[in-house]
Formats: structure tokens, sequence, C-alpha cells
């Protein structure tokens, strides 16, 4: 009878991963009809839906581009919604590497299509746009032109602003060697 070989547990270091077993691994297969990839990442089935669907991530990302977290929710309980999760997430900043793409290609922040939408822009507009609608904008409503009017210098200050927030946006996307 052959003598029982030694197992690959003894000793320092362990020759075995930790995570390796001898038993079968349970997986998960993608739910998109005919995909045989491991499916985990959950997307919900509908919104606020404890139900799950479980894709690749190459799915997942097919499924949540046309994802509307807001849809059905007016502008004042999107804002309401957006606020909680934003203090709910206090803690987590943005990935650095989101930051390299270009304008119109989702990379925009919630802060940056707000600025946009105050100096009615489009998602998609080029920074030097930006600036132009800003000066057009800053011409029309500033204090200087406008003396003693509230709601221009409360406008003007709502540009100014909206102005930095894509400034700095805009300074962040652009590498520096």
């Amino acid at each position: 009878m052959a003598a029982k070989g030694r197992s690959n547990d003894w000793g320092f270091p362990r020759w075995r991963g930790y995570e390796a077993s001898r038993e079968a691994e349970t997986v998960r297969l993608c739910d998109r009809h005919g995909c045989e990839e491991k499916g985990d990442c959950p997307a919900p089935k509908s919104p606020n839906s404890p139900d799950r669907w479980y894709f690749c991530q190459r799915h997942a990302a097919e499924y949540n581009k046309g994802w509307d977290y807001f849809e059905g929710l007016d502008k004042e309980e999107a804002a309401k919604r957006a606020s909680a999760e934003q203090a709910e997430n206090a803690g987590y900043a943005e990935a650095a590497h989101y930051g390299w793409g270009g304008s119109g290609d989702g990379t925009r922040s919630a802060d940056e299509m707000r600025a946009l939408e105050v100096l009615e822009l489009e998602p998609h507009v080029e920074f030097a746009d930006i600036k132009k609608a800003f000066r057009a904008k800053a011409k029309e409503v500033h204090p200087d032109v406008k003396p003693g009017d509230a709601e221009a210098a409360k406008q003007f200050q709502a540009v100014s602003v909206a102005y930095e927030v894509l400034k700095a946006a805009e300074e962040r996307r652009e590498w520096r060697g």
C-alpha cells in the first residue's frame, strides 16, 4: 500500500492559496440569455425593488447605460434623494481616473451639471463655449451694469460660482506633465 503524500498545508509559508480549496466553487452565471460568464454584478429589476438581476460586468454596463435612477421623481424629490445619498456617502471620494475623460461622455458630476444648467448650456459643451457663455451672462447681470438690483447681484453670484465649478473641473481633467 502506498504511503499518503504530504499536504500542501504544512509549515510556513503555506503553499496553497488561502482561498483555494478542494471543493468546487458555486458560480452564478450571468442572467443575460446565452452568456456563460460569471454573474457577479447585481442590478435591480425595477426601481425600488429588492429583486435583482445578476450580470457579468459587460452586461451590467450595458444595462446601467440606460438606467435613470431618478425616473418618475419630480425635480425636488430627485434633489432630496441625491442630497440624502451624498450625506450617507460623505466619506467617499470620486476615483481620480474618472477625471481623465472628456466632456459629454458621462464624466460630468452633479455639481457640474447644475453649473451648466445655470449657464443654460448642454452637457457636451467645450470649455471655450463655457467661458463665452459665462462672459455674456456676467455682462447682463453684473452689479456695475445694474446697480442696486438685488436680483441681478444674486444671478451674478450664481453665474460666477457656476463658472468656478466648471473651471476647477476642467483643470482636473487637464493632464499637467
